[in-house]
């Protein structure tokens, strides 16, 4: 057994770790009992961790199998990553059509995870976009999944938590882009009436739109934040280059102690982002990764929160008169002092995903990285739980760390079909906790 850990570093296993390089490598887990398919382990609690059992690692199947240009098809196997796609498809004229906030997630984990992006009003989720996989089951039967072919086993493995087998191969829809620039508009805002104006009026003519939220702010500055809103650049210049680093722009060499994210310095640190912007609203343009995956230029960033680790919440709740779900989620955390300076606040839109346990729906959106101190973190988290639970809302489980097996059943009553179809010999820490398996 290895140590194993998810990028939030909370909760820490015991597992087996075994290396898929290519298609066919398969034959040699058959003696396996339990298994994970898994990809850059970006998921933040146990969705990507088994305990006791095994993983294996996808990312050695990062072949380019086929491309279509005259219509923006690729086929590629399931551990090639959403940056290596880019590197390669933008320069051919075409753009992933849903991006998340970090370029280390491999098609399958993003298949599995059913991601979202900026897009979403308009895009609705990465699961919209593929038109086919091939999935291998425990037993060797591989099926070729569509809308069409084998659907109910399509629609279990998009945002079917990597549960249903090992997808192997999967074709996705690329859009058209000019190059790697995004016209971005920084809009401050000051309070969540404020904000939701913004949303309202960017969402027809803006294809991304997040916002940074102070979520430690307190009285007048309760609410406030940063909205963003772009679009791809129209035009390239025929000189232009794509031109990308290769690795992180700086790294966090060790574990910051715990003493560097106390309430005191958080709430500084949201006040200097907050008012560094100076003017109401800047518009430049930037490089696509700056503007999708800012946080991919420090390496290890996991290490700031220390030793301890941290939890990310995500939650989504539907939109109410007055908003009042939202600004008492916000309440609740501002008061327990306990937010860090990542939050983000966006607005989902009403697209539908084909995804059997698909996460986004139409409602706010909210996402905190919150440090970890112990039972007092864990008795927050537990009230966030009750708290969207009673708003009707739903908790993501590629983010999730502590939500009830009760409440996960509420936010995706349709789990006993995924378990119905779930490969027998596949099984994740987060699936036991949540399903009572």
């Amino acid at each position: 057994m290895t140590f194993g850990e998810s990028w939030g570093r909370i909760p820490q296993v015991k597992q087996e770790v075994h290396y898929l390089n290519w298609i066919g490598s398969e034959d040699r887990f058959d003696h396996l009992s339990s298994y994970l398919p898994y990809g850059l382990g970006r998921s933040y609690g146990d969705l990507c961790l088994n305990d006791g059992g095994a993983i294996l690692v996808t990312r050695g199947m990062q072949n380019m199998i086929a491309w279509d240009p005259q219509r923006g098809i690729l086929r590629c196997e399931s551990g090639v990553s959403i940056g290596e796609i880019l590197r390669w498809s933008i320069p051919r004229g075409w753009f992933i059509p849903v991006s998340p906030g970090t370029q280390f997630v491999t098609i399958g984990g993003a298949i599995a995870n059913d991601i979202h992006g900026k897009n979403h009003h308009g895009a609705g989720t990465f699961g919209r976009h593929v038109l086919r996989f091939e999935l291998l089951r425990s037993d060797g039967e591989r099926l070729l999944c569509s809308p069409n072919e084998n659907p109910a086993m399509f629609e279990a493995t998009i945002a079917g938590l990597g549960l249903t087998g090992i997808i192997l191969w999967a074709e996705l829809k690329l859009r058209p882009v000019a190059g790697p620039w995004i016209e971005c508009q920084s809009l401050k805002f000051g309070d969540l009436d404020q904000f939701f104006a913004l949303s309202n009026s960017s969402e027809s003519e803006f294809e991304y739109t997040v916002a940074w939220i102070d979520c430690l702010g307190r009285g007048r500055n309760f609410g406030r934040g940063i909205f963003m809103r772009g679009n791809h650049l129209a035009t390239s210049g025929a000189s232009e280059k794509l031109t990308l680093k290769k690795g992180p722009q700086f790294s966090v060499p060790i574990d910051l102690p715990a003493w560097c994210l106390n309430p005191i310095v958080m709430r500084g640190f949201n006040q200097v982002y907050y008012s560094k912007q100076l003017r109401s609203c800047i518009q430049k343009t930037m490089h696509y990764t700056s503007f999708f995956h800012p946080l991919d230029a420090v390496g290890n960033w996991n290490r700031i929160y220390g030793k301890g680790g941290f939890y990310q919440f995500q939650c989504v709740v539907p939109r109410t008169e007055r908003d009042r779900n939202l600004h008492q989620i916000l309440q609740t955390v501002a008061d327990s002092g306990q937010g860090s300076f990542l939050a983000v606040l966006k607005e989902f839109g009403a697209l539908h995903s084909p995804g059997l346990l698909s996460f986004p729906r139409p409602g706010m959106t909210l996402a905190m990285d919150i440090p970890n101190r112990g039972s007092a973190t864990q008795k927050l988290l537990a009230r966030l739980d009750d708290m969207v639970a009673e708003a009707g809302g739903a908790v993501y489980p590629a983010k999730d760390a502590t939500m009830s097996s009760v409440h996960f059943k509420q936010y995706f009553p349709r789990w006993p079909e995924l378990e119905a179809l779930r490969d027998r010999r596949i099984s994740s820490s987060f699936w036991r906790r949540v399903s009572g398996d």
